[in-house]
């Protein structure tokens, strides 16, 4: 992949008694026992910020200082718990938000519910994390792939190219590879960063993936020179899909 490279704890019983208890209706007992797994991890999430972990996070629009590593553990010790994933969704808080991806079951989620939450990510790390962990597994990949693509909003419009980006990757049967190039050719140039940053990255794997378009696409990039000038940091391919695709092939050959 390209370079984008861009406190106290639960105790465990506790942990295990409400994953037990989160299989109750969502009702009565039920969603009080939620709420309150809700409260205890948030509290969590809290004792994990570190507030020169948001200060770095927040010059690339993100709100939160939690270690990642850490909230994937959490997760890990939580495991698939959908009813917890939808109440730590529905707090705003973009820490909680990024567990609820983790410990949610993608298949359980309704298109439109999907397309609900896709708005309200408001940051970059919650946008990519729904689309990746989430959406991408969904049922409802190709008919939002289909529909997000043609949004006007760029960063909707940017869910819908990434997941484009999956489909040449791995199911690209149907797919009219030279038709997207075109499109790449025509809009990438002055799209706006997120929807150029996923136009680019589509543009990248055509070229790796499809040897009888990739001389078009590293013509693409070479003329149209996005992210050309990227800061790449030590052991990083640069996004600048020329080297990108150059690279990944040669260590495909």
């Amino acid at each position: 992949m390209p370079a984008r490279c861009p406190g106290g704890h639960l105790a465990a019983t506790s942990v295990i008694v409400v994953s037990r208890k989160l299989n109750l209706p969502r009702d009565g007992q039920g969603a009080e026992v939620a709420e309150t797994a809700v409260t205890e991890v948030l509290a969590e999430l809290a004792e994990l910020e570190d507030p020169k972990m948001r200060a770095v996070n927040e010059k690339h629009g993100d709100d939160h200082g939690v270690n990642l590593g850490k909230l994937r553990a959490i997760a890990k010790r939580l495991k698939t718990q959908q009813e917890l994933s939808r109440e730590l969704w529905a707090t705003g808080d973009s820490a909680a938000r990024l567990l609820a991806t983790l410990i949610c079951r993608p298949k359980a989620f309704e298109r439109a519910e999907l397309d609900a939450m896709l708005r309200e990510a408001r940051t970059p790390k919650v946008h990519d994390w729904l689309v990746n962990y989430v959406v991408k597994k969904s049922p409802h990949a190709e008919e939002l792939r289909l529909a997000w693509s043609a949004d006007p909003d760029p960063v909707i419009a940017g869910a819908g190219w990434a997941l484009t980006t999956e489909r040449v990757a791995k199911k690209p049967a149907g797919l009219d590879l030279a038709g997207l190039l075109d499109v790449i050719e025509a809009e990438m140039k002055d799209a706006a960063p997120r929807l150029q940053w996923a136009m680019n990255s589509c543009l990248a794997q055509i070229g790796i993936d499809h040897a009888e378009h990739r001389a078009r696409a590293l013509d693409i990039g070479e003329r149209l020179e996005v992210l050309k000038d990227y800061p790449t940091p030590p052991n990083c391919t640069s996004p600048y899909a020329p080297i990108w695709i150059n690279e990944m092939v040669r260590r495909q050959s």
